[in-house]
């Protein structure tokens, strides 16, 4: 393990630093060291106007979304989002783009020093080091600090109230679709989450959020009332007004907090993405206008045209088509099913599934279940690399309990086998017709992502 006072030189002895720390999915529920660390860095936290992104699932598809029209109304932008697919770098974004290596490995560099000092004083009083993801957040807001940027696009890691990202003020709060998940540290109701993310809603701010849960819902709007911000809700104030698949992607029209935007066309599938593209139009009118200035359509379609969400119904490869999905909870599952039969006219579909344990897996293959009950499909179960994986052979036990026909059930511990096996039975079909879905974790979408040769997202 390196030193945090060693002078590290490229980006993989960064990461191998950052992994030698608590990991990810052991954030600690805490903010006063993160406020210390800001403390002893010069405030990077106060540098930037921010937009602050949490929600159960939508959040980097949205965050991206903002930042599109952010910088096409030509401000400068950070945007930090979680986890990875392929680097560590994708992260932290700048202007759209993933941060240069020398600029990630010379600002934790800079910053190391500084974080030993917040390592010590924790040990000291008998508590954990700070942690990767404590870690990589207080480097994301350094770097932003140090570029500079106009504004950053923060997604939150886990929850709200005590999240790393926390340290942060947004001057808008968003909160995309809340649904169960994490429900061991968050809560088993979508109140109780609610609760979490709203965390975030601090004075001064404005809040947005997607339409929810009626509980969640109140729970949101009684804590805008509390530190006394405006708040919008779609389908209230805003919301898709219509929307029309289209090659790509489709073409959405949006009604917004002060205006109406048509033909917006954005390049991502499914119903769920034109109701992220809503809630993006709504933060941007919030942040730029306060919630009143109609935006300049044409720059908004500008923006729009040239998003891309890598790792959500991402098309990897062509005959047989392979999408690439990131869902990893079931309702991620049932809205990525819905759009993927929207957009493809699979006749037939070869489901990679890899699930890490702490998710709920049986819930999860009972919505795939329900959601392809009408379509041909196959499913071969694999694991990714995480340690975390739950096994290939459990999740087929867990699918054949469950009613899966035995004979469209495969099993292939190591990825490169499970793809491989799904292309063959995909090309089988004969008429150009089958597809393959590689879905289930963040952590398989990203090592099939690597192992089909596409670049960083």
């Amino acid at each position: 393990m390196s030193s945090p006072l060693s002078e590290l030189s490229t980006v993989e002895e960064v990461y191998a630093e950052l992994l030698s720390r608590a990991p990810e999915n052991k954030m600690e529920p805490r903010l006063a060291p993160l406020f210390r660390a800001m403390d002893v860095l010069g405030e990077p936290n106060r540098a930037f106007p921010i937009i602050h992104v949490t929600g159960t699932n939508g959040k980097t598809s949205t965050a991206r979304m903002i930042e599109a029209g952010l910088r096409a109304h030509g401000l400068r932008t950070g945007r930090y989002t979680s986890p990875h697919l392929s680097s560590v770098t994708e992260r932290i974004s700048v202007d759209g783009a993933p941060v240069q290596d020398a600029t990630f490995v010379r600002i934790w560099n800079e910053i190391s020093p500084y974080l030993a000092i917040v390592d010590a004083e924790l040990v000291a009083a008998g508590q954990p080091r700070l942690t990767y993801f404590e870690c990589v957040t207080i480097l994301g807001f350094a770097v932003f600090a140090d570029e500079p940027v106009d504004v950053a696009v923060i997604e939150v890691g886990l929850g709200g109230i005590t999240d790393a990202t926390n340290v942060g003020d947004g001057a808008v709060s968003v909160v995309t679709p809340i649904s169960l998940d994490h429900k061991d540290l968050l809560g088993d109701t979508t109140e109780d989450i609610a609760r979490e993310k709203a965390g975030i809603i601090k004075p001064g701010g404005f809040l947005v959020s997607a339409a929810q849960p009626v509980d969640a819902a109140q729970v949101l709007l009684d804590k805008a009332r509390e530190v006394g911000v405006p708040y919008r809700f779609e389908g209230v104030e805003f919301g898709v007004e219509s929307r029309a698949v289209a090659v790509g992607g489709q073409v959405v029209t949006v009604q917004g907090l002060a205006g109406r935007y048509t033909d917006l066309a954005v390049p991502l599938h499914g119903e769920h993405q034109a109701q992220n593209a809503a809630v993006a139009v709504a933060a941007l009118e919030a942040f730029l206008g306060g919630g009143e200035r109609e935006l300049d359509a044409d720059v908004l379609r500008e923006g729009f045209a040239e998003v891309s969400s890598p790792g959500r119904l991402e098309v990897v490869r062509t005959s047989p088509t392979i999408v690439v999905d990131a869902a990893h909870n079931p309702d991620g599952i049932r809205v990525s099913a819905r759009a993927l039969k929207e957009a493809f006219d699979f006749s037939t579909l070869v489901i990679v599934l890899g699930v890490l344990r702490e998710k709920d897996a049986e819930e999860i293959l009972r919505m795939l279940q329900a959601e392809f009950a009408d379509v041909p499909v196959e499913f071969c179960f694999t694991q990714s690399a995480s340690p975390r994986a739950i096994p290939a052979e459990e999740l087929s036990e867990i699918a054949l309990d469950l009613g899966y026909a035995e004979e469209a059930v495969h099993v292939a511990e190591k990825l490169d086998d499970a793809i491989e096996y799904a292309v063959e039975r995909a090309d089988a079909v004969g008429d150009f017709g089958g597809g393959v879905l590689i879905t289930g974790s963040i952590t398989v979408v990203g090592e099939a992502r690597t192992l089909l040769g596409k670049e960083q997202a």
